[in-house]
């Protein structure tokens, strides 16, 4: 009942016929088109300059962004722990309080 059942190859059944005989057809080249007369580029991207006061601004914000993921991850773990604690102490009131009966 548990064992996996493992399908098996269909078997072909009937007379197998012979594939169509595909011939080859003789190749044209295509007409040539004509070369285009300027193709023009997009302009390119200007590259960013990073100055002093971008570096520090990008290492502030960076700062920042550290700082208040920080906090809400050591929030959370203040938050579960806080949970734990609970209910350890409510896992004892309520140990104590049937260990009177």
């Amino acid at each position: 009942m548990f064992r996996a059942k493992i399908p098996t190859m269909p078997q072909p059944t009937g007379l197998a016929t012979r594939p169509a005989v595909v011939e080859p057809t003789a190749i044209a080249p295509a007409a040539q088109t004509p070369p285009l007369g300027s193709i023009t580029q997009a302009p390119s991207r200007p590259a960013v300059q990073v100055t002093p006061s971008t570096a520090l601004v990008l290492v502030g914000g960076g700062t920042a962004v550290v700082l208040v993921v920080g906090a809400v991850l050591v929030s959370m773990l203040l938050a579960v722990a806080v949970t734990a604690a609970s209910v350890a102490v409510c896992a004892v009131v309520i140990r104590s309080i049937l260990s009177r009966r």
